[in-house]
């Protein structure tokens, strides 16, 4: 598989001169706003935001919406990507989608935590929401383990194997006519 580098350049740009894309369909509620203010104010910015330059010049952003927002008088990172609008659309679309496909190593993400010592109420509270749905998915997966089986009755079945729909048919009509209970399965 051929893949194409489309990273053209790094660049430090005033986050108020790029453009809001009108297709972002990510919406940030109250907590991550506040969240990110926090992380940006104890760590920094330690990504870059995704940006494609538009016809006249100016950058049009594709990842990064609310570090924009909320630092909008600072020169931060952006990644500039050769990008047209379409494959834009199909960035917006799946960028964030598959991060959240990834899955959680519960032991690895509990020792981050144990490391992690954060100033900003709004991460520390960020954080110990994690560690409680954390605990709630072990929960969870304990009380399943817990239940019992079903019982599953004991039934006696013939399968009969036909050479066609019709031949199906048939021996439906006749086993059902001589008053035992029966269904159609196609497999």
């Amino acid at each position: 598989m051929q893949i194409r580098d489309r990273i053209q350049e790094l660049r430090r740009v005033r986050a108020s001169e790029l453009v809001p894309n009108i297709r972002n369909w990510r919406t940030h509620p109250v907590a991550q706003r506040n969240a990110m203010r926090g992380i940006l104010a104890e760590v920094g910015y330690a990504d870059a935001l995704l940006a494609r330059e538009l016809p006249d010049g100016r950058l049009e952003i594709i990842d990064g919406h609310l570090r924009a927002e909320t630092t909008p008088d600072a020169l931060v990172p952006v990644l500039v990507l050769d990008v047209d609008e379409a494959e834009t659309i199909k960035i917006l679309l799946t960028h964030d989608p598959l991060t959240a496909l990834a899955e959680t190593d519960e032991e690895q993400l509990h020792d981050l935590i144990e490391l992690c010592d954060f100033n900003n109420p709004q991460l520390v509270a960020m954080v110990a929401e994690l560690e409680a749905e954390m605990q709630q998915v072990e929960e969870d997966l304990d009380a399943v383990a817990e239940r019992p089986e079903p019982p599953i009755p004991t039934a006696y079945q013939v399968v009969v194997e036909c050479k066609d729909e019709e031949q199906q048919q048939e021996v439906y009509e006749f086993v059902n006519g001589q008053c035992y209970r029966c269904r159609v399965v196609t497999l």
